[in-house]
């Protein structure tokens, strides 16, 4: 991926389409700029999400938010506000706006507020696992990830791949044998030592409602619903639903936090069919 100087700081990113389609070109193509969760890199869109998109004749473009390196890390600490201003610049920077805009979990909340802030960048944003506020036991589990930050401890492999799978994955998936024993294998491989930007994203501000605020947003808007995440409920999506004008709803059966992951065929329709509406 190419490094792209914007807001101050380098970001990571690539821009991918199809070069039969000629989608490789700029401005060939409607853009769809996706913006990853909290400590994961934005390859993670391209398991499952930019094939489908760049299959329908979408650019896409993914990048690693400042605290996943080799973009700024912003150890010292980072704010939503400074991740929407990266992605507005980034767009910006791309010169290709107004974009289609989606993210999921921390990512649908910086769309959210950038959707807010700059309607003159977002074509139509979705928000997947998207909030505008947290409840007690998300603060709670966050609060804890702290502490556990801070002092260092390290968990055993083999239980820190299983309480990831019960906090981000659906039952139904948990259920069968070959794929949990598949997910449980893959969160052991990738788990250990947390970087400081990762800890640095885990920081910010957790103490937040923005749901009033959103009535103000005016763009197309999805909220989707992951029917079994745990981080957070989809009731807290729909919340999101409900208070922006004119936005829709939709839930995703048998998935959790992971949905785009372990539903991809159910979330990639979702995505198509919203940004060809």
């Amino acid at each position: 991926m190419p490094l792209a100087t914007v807001n101050g700081i380098s970001l990571n990113y690539q821009v991918k389409g199809d070069r039969a389609r000629g989608t490789d070109v700029k401005g060939s193509a409607p853009l769809v700029v996706m913006v990853m969760g909290t400590g994961s890199p934005g390859r993670v869109w391209e398991l499952h999400q930019v094939p489908a998109l760049v299959t329908a004749g979408y650019r896409v473009c993914t990048f690693d938010n400042r605290g996943i390196a080799p973009s700024f890390e912003a150890a010292s600490g980072m704010t939503i506000d400074d991740m929407v201003a990266d992605t507005a610049a980034l767009i910006e920077f791309l010169a290709e706006g107004p974009a289609l805009v989606a993210g999921t979990s921390m990512g649908a909340r910086v769309v959210q507020e950038l959707t807010l802030a700059r309607p003159d960048l977002v074509r139509k944003a979705v928000f997947m696992a998207g909030h505008g506020r947290l409840d007690q036991l998300q603060k709670t589990l966050s609060a804890g990830e702290h502490e556990l930050d801070a002092s260092e401890v390290r968990l055993p492999p083999k239980y820190e791949a299983a309480m990831t799978a019960v906090m981000n994955l659906s039952p139904a998936t948990l259920a069968d044998p070959n794929a949990a024993r598949d997910w449980l294998d893959l969160f052991e491989f990738t788990g250990g030592p947390v970087s400081p930007g990762i800890r640095a994203q885990r920081r910010m501000d957790h103490d937040f409602d923005r749901v009033q605020a959103y009535r103000a947003i005016r763009v197309p808007c999805l909220a989707v619903g992951f029917a079994d995440d745990r981080m957070i409920p989809p009731y807290l999506s729909r919340e999101i639903a409900e208070a922006i004008p004119g936005a829709r709803y939709q839930e995703i059966p048998d998935a959790g936090h992971f949905g785009y992951l372990e539903r991809p065929e159910a979330v990639n329709k979702v995505l198509l069919d919203f940004f060809a509406s």
